[in-house]
């Protein structure tokens, strides 16, 4: 039996839990920081966490029978100064009791709290929180970042919105709650492959309301285009990974809608989907001892003197010591493949891809973005393929059944059978496409045929691709390419960093010095 005693204090909750992994039983103390107007102020959330968190684990106390058998904090991501106070507390206790002091990363605590709890094996976790919004999967000794926001987290871009029209931190209950009286219209609807962003959504729908469009009507359609995007990646990476199974995190999968969502996107093909209790969603300390539970079990303890919090604490860059098993890519049916945008049928020499209807977007939604897709797919298709990309052949287009007739190529998925040549001719022709002004939109491993006998690949899948002469759009391209190679290859350094020399060689630096600067914006970097 081990009784761990967990301390978050990242933000704005401070909060203490005691976590008894015989019994399997959580007991959590939490008191919340809610700022008087505007959003969290990091000096207010500091005071508070200064002052409510004796409070919180004097109260836990009266809960803890016997000496915790070790003291897990949240070491971050998070605001420096609360997570300092947390710490101070984490280690004055540590050496109060005389046991170990755990160092638990925030995110990771979000996304294990509900694979406990669900008894899910490897799933897909969208973590969707107040600073974050990101898409994690196991993969050889780490979590790795799937997708995420590349501007403002989820919870922020409510805020905003919901700071300009002079609501209370948190915004999003309050959107929610409004919402339900609305009616839908269009709003800047951005996804680039597994990423998204929410900063040009969220500042169209303030000009919205500005111009007088009817507060519900703006709070429906931010929330239906905000929780579109985050579940259509979300099945895009179940799509990636072959997986069936799906966990949400974070305080802003309370939201109702967005479980919604999820849970019809998940039933529709087929996978598990789990949600924690509200308790557990919110920022707690339960998670943190739970995962220090995990930690404490294999010895993943940390001494006083190396317990400086991290503010930018990825969760990729955690080495995964304690038990997750690691997920078999296995190879979907021979003949039909549901896909994350469509139902793919084929037989020995033609494939059909029919976009289906998403049960969980919004209907007029639905139907733009998939009439858009199935169109563009078609041109770009054809005009990658003038310009010398291998693409398939198009037989066919009915446009009324959103279904495109392809010549069938290669034998499998490039996800199946990656190898450095491979990967080098996709960058080679990634660097064509966008010599000509073409970007892909999507060019991940299971968007990439391939003959397994020889080294020649396919592009397909160009439904999220466009013209453009912005070089931000090109590095994207890359980006999404690599982090594709990261979920689902061991070797993916050595094969992305001999692949690239291969973009660079086409006299493309520019591209590549942007690649950098957007992998610097991931949050908490």
């Amino acid at each position: 039996m081990t009784i761990t005693l967990g301390i978050e204090g990242t933000a704005w909750a401070a909060s203490a839990a005691i976590f008894d992994s015989n019994s399997d039983t959580v007991h959590i103390e939490t008191l919340p920081y809610v700022p008087d107007s505007g959003g969290l102020h990091p000096r207010e959330a500091a005071d508070h966490m200064r002052k409510a968190l004796p409070k919180v684990l004097e109260t836990i106390f009266t809960n803890l029978e016997t000496p915790p058998d070790a003291v897990a904090f949240s070491r971050g991501p998070g605001l420096g100064p609360c997570l300092r106070i947390c710490a101070t507390a984490a280690r004055a206790l540590a050496g109060t009791f005389n046991v170990p002091l755990i160092g638990v990363n925030h995110m990771l605590a979000h996304l294990e709290v509900g694979r406990h709890f669900s008894g899910f094996s490897t799933p897909v976790c969208l973590n969707a929180s107040g600073a974050n919004a990101h898409l994690l999967s196991y993969h050889d000794g780490y979590y790795r970042v799937l997708g995420e926001t590349m501007d403002t987290g989820v919870g922020n871009a409510l805020d905003k919105f919901a700071r300009h029209v002079g609501w209370a931190h948190p915004g999003g209950p309050q959107i929610e709650k409004t919402a339900i009286d609305g009616s839908f219209f269009d709003l800047p609807y951005i996804v680039k492959g597994m990423d998204f962003s929410f900063s040009g959504l969220t500042t169209a729908a303030i000009t919205a309301y500005d111009q007088g469009h009817p507060i519900e009507d703006v709070c429906f359609s931010l929330q239906e285009t905000i929780f579109s995007i985050l579940t259509e990646v979300s099945e895009r990476a179940l799509s990636l990974l072959y997986c069936d199974e799906f966990i949400l995190g974070g305080g802003v999968g309370n939201n109702t809608r967005l479980q919604d969502m999820l849970e019809t996107m998940c039933t529709d093909r087929g996978a598990k989907f789990f949600a924690p209790e509200p308790r557990f969603l919110s920022d707690n300390a339960g998670m943190i001892a739970i995962l220090g539970s995990y930690m404490f079990d294999v010895g993943d303890t940390i001494p006083i003197e190396d317990s400086h919090v991290l503010s930018n604490f990825r969760p990729n860059t955690v080495k995964v010591t304690w038990p997750v098993p690691s997920r078999s890519l296995s190879t979907a049916s021979p003949s039909t493949i549901q896909g994350s945008e469509a139902l793919v049928e084929f037989d020995a020499n033609t494939v059909w891809k029919r976009r289906l209807p998403k049960p969980y977007r919004n209907p007029a939604m639905d139907l733009r973005l998939r009439r858009h897709r199935t169109n563009v797919e078609a041109r770009l298709t054809h005009e990658a393929r003038k310009i010398g990309i291998p693409t398939p052949l198009i037989k066919g287009i009915d446009p009324l059944n959103f279904t495109l007739e392809f010549q069938k190529v290669g034998d499998t998925d490039l996800s199946e059978g990656l190898n450095q040549k491979r990967v080098e001719n996709v960058v080679k022709y990634l660097a064509l496409l966008h010599s000509s002004g073409i970007v892909h939109g999507d060019p991940t491993t299971r968007n990439i045929r391939i003959d397994s006998t020889s080294d020649k690949v396919y592009l397909i899948d160009f439904g999220l691709g466009f013209h453009t002469d912005n070089i931000e759009d090109y590095a994207m391209d890359l980006h999404i390419f690599k982090e594709s190679l990261v979920g689902t290859s061991s070797n993916y350094e050595e094969l992305w960093n001999r692949a690239i020399s291969v973009y660079e060689a086409q006299g493309f630096p520019r591209v590549l010095t942007r690649l950098q600067e957007i992998e610097s914006r991931g949050r908490y970097l």
